[in-house]
């Protein structure tokens, strides 16, 4: 016989379930509050690392960007190079290196585990020698790493240059999930032991390193990276599938090439390594930063400014080009660079989605939806590549622009994020006038864009935490100086 029905029962049931629920809420503010508080620190340290002085920038709007910047090499690009240092035997040269914190952090792991680096004669010029290559304490890469994720890629050159690798946890923008167990996973195929512990992960080659068939999911920069700085030096042949192969990619393997390397690759994105027994050091001169050269042209359009972008090259921002062409911007290709300017009339509305080389990069979708508030119509962006990229929208939004974040794939192609309940699609409608706010930077990429959106804002704004922009933009504060932006920047 059933129990009859206690609705004193009942209502200890449903208090219980709310006391629940009221727990979890609690309990993800209180994260998201530390997660705040760690970002803000983050950002002070990272623009102390590269002499910045002051984490808020007050900026008065309305006034268009004019003139001219440079660019130096591309934060992708450059850093990966100074890991690749650790393979040779001889000491490298590295070129046209930005004055970046993500640059200033892998420059401090690299001297904890015993590589010299030192300034070169000539401006953004560093000489990275290996000789002496030495394990480091944990507490040291944690002290130097803070919340990089570049640890991950120094494994497997430490595996062949000493046997052994550590890394602590593993941070960087708050984007989207860029889990490190395929990069594990990879590592395991080559033969390393990987062995998890509280304070990190420790890996070992007992039986050194050899080749491996490696097949990706997905066509990841981090992944491909991952294969190509450990295949090179395994004993035989590495054969990867499914392989990222963005320009920065491309440099990494002519850096690789230049040290002894044997490299192919294929048109169905498989590239194939020999490896070998002896690598030497490198004299290279990196690949100008398109990410830049994408963030400033937004800023140009945005502000109905003109700025002129030296070092931008033509062939590895085609895509770009063309979308900036379409929404309405206009550009000249010259031999030292690119002018990107408003030429007058209407900005369009366009559907963007964005996917890995040779597609539209996620890195230019967030300046470039700032002068999307300004078009005429309904644009739409199909984030494929990372799944929380629309962060940065809510402070738009506050500001006056009209921006909708869907979980459907919008204005494309099904992606892998489309069953996965991932706000990834966002519709935004124009032209809409903005007005100042105060904005905290939550990732690199999303912190340019704010600076974008307060310049072209009517009335004053107020970005902090504007450190994390020093993590890939070069002198970001003297180049807004140089273009015209009326702004202060505060402690």
């Amino acid at each position: 016989m059933a129990a009859p029905y206690s609705s004193s029962k009942a209502g200890k049931f449903v208090s219980t379930i709310s006391e629940i629920a009221q727990n979890r809420e609690d309990a993800a503010v209180k994260a998201q509050l530390l997660e705040d508080e760690q970002n803000r620190e983050n950002a002070q340290s990272w623009g102390a690392a590269v002499g910045l002085q002051g984490d808020k920038i007050t900026i008065r709007g309305g006034i268009p960007l004019i003139g001219r910047i440079e660019l130096k090499g591309a934060k992708n690009l450059v850093t990966k190079a100074m890991v690749a240092s650790l393979l040779g035997e001889s000491p490298s040269i590295l070129k046209n290196v930005p004055n970046i914190s993500d640059v200033r952090i892998v420059r401090e792991l690299l001297a904890v585990h015993g590589v010299k680096v030192t300034d070169g004669p000539e401006p953004g010029e560093l000489l990275l020698d290996p000789v002496d290559v030495e394990s480091a304490h944990f507490a040291a890469i944690d002290a130097h790493a803070g919340s990089s994720r570049i640890p991950i890629l120094f494994c497997g050159p430490l595996l062949h240059r000493l046997g052994e690798a550590f890394i602590p946890d593993l941070g960087g923008c708050r984007i989207g999930d860029r889990p490190i167990d395929f990069h594990l996973e990879v590592l395991r195929k080559f033969g390393a032991v990987v062995d998890k512990q509280p304070n990190g992960i420790r890996m070992s080659a007992p039986n050194g390193l050899h080749g491996a068939k490696v097949s990706l999911p997905y066509p990841s920069v981090g992944a491909t990276e991952q294969v190509l700085l450990t295949a090179v030096r395994a004993e035989g042949i590495t054969e990867l599938k499914g392989a990222a192969i963005e320009p920065e990619i491309m440099d990494l393997i002519n850096i690789l090439q230049k040290m002894g390397a044997i490299i192919t690759v294929d048109t169905d994105r498989v590239i194939r390594i020999e490896g070998v027994e002896r690598l030497e050091g490198f004299n290279h001169r990196a690949l100008f930063d398109r990410n830049e050269a994408a963030s400033w042209a937004a800023a140009a359009l945005a502000t109905d400014g003109d700025i002129f972008v030296g070092g931008a090259r033509q062939s590895e921002m085609l895509t770009f080009l063309n979308v900036f062409r379409k929404v309405g911007g206009a550009f000249e290709i010259h031999d030292d660079g690119i002018r990107f300017y408003h030429p007058g009339g209407d900005l369009k509305p366009v559907v963007i989605e964005t996917d890995v080389h040779p597609g539209f990069m996620t890195d230019w979708q967030q300046p470039l939806v700032i002068a999307l508030t300004h078009a005429h119509g309904v644009s739409i962006v199909h984030e494929t590549v990372y799944e929380q990229r629309f962060g940065f929208v809510d402070a738009l939004v506050e500001m006056g622009a009209t921006i909708q974040i869907h979980r459907e794939c919008l204005g494309g192609h099904p992606c892998r994020f489309g069953q996965r309940n991932f706000n990834h699609s966002a519709v935004i409608a124009g032209p809409t006038k903005l007005h100042g706010a105060d904005i905290e930077v939550p990732d690199l990429r999303g912190g340019f864009s704010h600076l974008i959106a307060a310049l072209t804002a009517e009335g004053t704004s107020t970005v902090s935490n504007v450190g994390i922009i020093s993590r890939g933009y070069e002198n970001f504060i003297t180049k807004l100086r140089l273009l015209g932006a009326d702004f202060d920047l505060e402690g």
